[in-house]
């Protein structure tokens, strides 16, 4: 049985080299990958085309702004795509829509199967909680290396708190940076607040915080491995789709 050949964009930075060892533990192969810098032992190509036209499929956790020719470079070989970089515009965010017509394709900010878990009771407790009672604040923090805010995870949350309302994140509003005399807290907007240092690899909690109680819910996560395990298993589940744009909710099967 032939194996599932499985690239990697930015091969040498960290979350490619914990990807080479993910894809060896699930018993895939490493087709190679693309890189700024040298990768000692591995097959490292010119560009994004010849990475997808030696792969079966493509993982990528490398910046926002590569994100729109990584995807078109699926479209055009016809192979599952799987995209983990966060931080995206709205203009590179249709560009990956429109290559999941094409093929299969998974992207979410996070990877990690509990937190996949967590965004679906969101929904639930945020359906139970009604804006009018329960303000919803979202705190996250990360290493100091990162470079957008709020995360991408923080986003999923709320975008699963404001599903729960039956809204579209956008509709519900976002508060963030709050400072100096902001006056009353407005009811229904989601708050935000990102905290950077060390090198925390991430931390999420949302509060639902009534008049009479709160109640938190919290992810984090100790070792990026965690990521990469659920890359690979996005894109061994992707091989076998049709086109599409896919969450880490659906690899999982969860509701």
């Amino acid at each position: 049985m032939t194996k599932l050949r499985i690239g990697i964009a930015g091969i040498s930075g960290r979350m490619g080299q914990l990807l080479v060892e993910e894809i060896a533990a699930a018993g895939a192969e490493l087709s190679g990958g693309t890189a700024r810098r040298g990768a000692a032992g591995v097959t490292v190509f010119p560009d994004a085309d010849a990475l997808f036209a030696a792969s079966d499929v493509v993982i990528d956790f490398t910046i926002a702004a590569a994100a729109e020719g990584h995807a078109a470079a699926a479209a055009r070989a016809g192979k599952p795509f799987i995209l983990g970089t966060s931080g995206l515009s709205p203009a590179q965010e249709a560009a990956v829509e429109v290559a999941a017509r094409s093929v299969p394709l998974v992207y979410s900010s996070n990877f990690a199967p509990a937190a996949t878990v967590l965004f679906a009771l969101i929904e639930k407790f945020s359906a139970a909680l009604p804006p009018e009672q329960f303000d919803a604040e979202i705190v996250e923090m990360h290493h100091r290396q990162k470079v957008d805010a709020p995360s991408g995870t923080a986003v999923m949350m709320g975008q699963a708190v404001a599903r729960g309302r039956g809204k579209t994140l956008a509709e519900v509003g976002m508060e963030s940076g709050r400072d100096g005399h902001t006056g009353p807290r407005a009811t229904g907007p989601i708050g935000f607040a990102a905290l950077r240092g060390g090198q925390v690899v991430g931390e999420h909690t949302l509060l639902f915080a009534g008049r009479s109680e709160h109640v938190s819910l919290t992810h984090r996560s100790f070792d990026r491995r965690v990521y990469a395990t659920g890359a690979v298993q996005a894109a061994v589940w992707a091989a076998r789709q049709q086109p599409g744009l896919y969450s880490m909710r659906q690899v999982m099967g969860i509701a």
